[in-house]
């Protein structure tokens, strides 16, 4: 565990060096947030019908954008290997970078949502639906990226394939994070969605590492 903690301070602290791979995510999410308004008209019913949907597929694309520099780094310099020679269990290690692309990342734009989601016009009763669904939502969406990642970090151009392998992963967490946030709009408990949000998360968490570790020995090999 200690190995792991000083890996995951590791990443955070060339993620900071590396400012623009923490900005990136939350300038798309933002620029895609304020052209919303551009497109649907500055009716404030209308952008509040679209508001839950709009902000769970931007921060979806937010995150998978982010995806692919993962391990990229590590594998150019020759780091990654040294990881999976080491006598550290590898499951732990990739926990490790996958919570600091989720600190990076999904927790950024789940602490930035209220603000975004009151620019749409969203109910101020809803944000604490929105902010907890995403926080739950994007750690999976970080585990599932993660596996794509580890599939095509030896390829120079993986960006697009990672979209191609996870996107369709992607879909239940969207789907369940949009109903949390509608259902607090019309009154209804939105804890039935958290919970599956949560279910998942527990399952991905339990299962994604060792997919990652698998990907991440295939493409050192190859």
């Amino acid at each position: 565990m200690r190995f792991c903690l000083r890996l995951l301070l590791r990443q955070l602290a060339l993620a900071v060096r590396r400012p623009i791979e923490i900005g990136q995510p939350l300038m798309f999410f933002a620029m895609v947030i304020a052209l919303f308004p551009l497109g649907l008209g500055p009716d404030p019913g209308s952008l509040a019908g679209f508001a839950p949907g709009v902000l769970w597929v931007t921060a979806l694309l937010a995150n998978l954008l982010s995806a692919d520099t993962v391990f990229r780094s590590d594998f150019d310099d020759g780091s990654l290997e040294q990881l999976l020679l080491s006598p550290q269990p590898l499951f732990l290690s990739v926990l490790a970078y996958i919570g600091a692309h989720w600190l990076t990342t999904g927790l950024l734009l789940a602490l930035v949502s209220p603000v975004f989601a009151l620019m749409l016009n969203l109910s101020p009763a809803v944000i604490g639906s929105l902010v907890m669904g995403l926080l739950l939502g994007t750690a999976v969406l970080s585990l599932l990226g993660c596996v794509g990642a580890s599939l095509t970090v030896g390829l120079k151009r993986g960006g697009m394939l990672i979209s191609l392998l996870i996107l369709p992963l992607y879909i239940p967490v969207l789907i369940f994070g949009t109903a949390a946030v509608q259902a607090s709009l019309d009154g209804i408990s939105a804890v039935p969605y958290l919970a599956m949000l949560a279910a998942m998360l527990c399952l991905a968490i339990a299962l994604a590492p060792l997919a990652v570790a698998a990907g991440l020995r295939i493409s050192v090999d190859a």
